[in-house]
């Protein structure tokens, strides 16, 4: 994404223009830095350095409207498929239904064959503390074979199904919203850590921080080897 954002870079800006205004720029940053004890002298210097540096950002606008669209449908793609680990075969995962601040009772969960209910299907909706005050849940226990399934949660007579994916490789989207009793539906994918249990100072960083630490390093390389201002 780097190297491909870096060609779009070059090839729709002007370089030779973009070097003079970043040079510029430089100049007259060195001004302001002798022009200290000069104030009414260093407003007009920054005036300069504001209009040089609006025009190189708007050399650079083209090129980040065109990569934009095509980096939020990638990022879209990485959140499906990479952000969560998978369900896998055979091992037991949880289900949690997120409720109404006012729902009350039990909540039933139906599975389809080749889905195990390990905890029971009817389940009490109970108060757990959270940063905003306290939230209403019902969580179940779960087991199953390969394939894709859909289990349906019942409250107050109103049914609202959710899709689960048990696979070695994929997974169904994590989280569903709903506008009915149940807010919510999240099955228990855990969160993708590209380097497993290494982590920097107790943090291990998902796949979002990866990319942006990655991205602003070969970014960076790039357009050094390619002399881009």
């Amino acid at each position: 994404m780097s190297v491909i954002i870096t060609f779009v870079y070059k090839w729709m800006t002007n370089q030779s223009l973009m070097k003079d205004l970043k040079t510029e720029l430089k100049t007259l940053q060195k001004q302001m830095k002798e022009l200290r004890s000069h104030p009414e002298k260093m407003m007009r210097v920054q005036k300069q350095v504001m209009e040089t540096n609006m025009k190189y950002m708007m050399q650079s606008f083209k090129p980040t409207l065109i990569t934009f669209l095509p980096i939020i449908i990638i990022f879209g793609w990485f959140t499906a498929n990479l952000a969560y680990e998978p369900l896998l075969p055979n091992q037991e995962f949880t289900v949690t239904a997120k409720m109404v601040r006012d729902a009350a009772g039990n909540i039933t969960l139906t599975v389809p064959e080749g889905i195990v209910l390990v905890s029971e299907a009817d389940q009490d909706i109970f108060d757990i503390p959270s940063f905003w005050g306290s939230k209403k849940i019902a969580t179940w226990t779960l087991e199953g074979v390969q394939g894709t399934y859909l289990l349906e949660f019942e409250h107050d007579e109103v049914i609202q199904q959710k899709e689960v994916t048990i696979d070695y490789t994929k997974y169904a989207k994590v989280e569903e919203k709903y506008s009915s009793g149940i807010k919510s539906i999240k099955l228990g994918n855990n969160k993708a850590h590209p380097f497993n249990d290494f982590s920097i100072f107790g943090w291990n960083p998902g796949w979002f921080a990866v990319y942006i630490l990655f991205s602003i390093f070969f970014s960076i390389s790039l357009r050094k080897l390619m002399k881009i201002y």
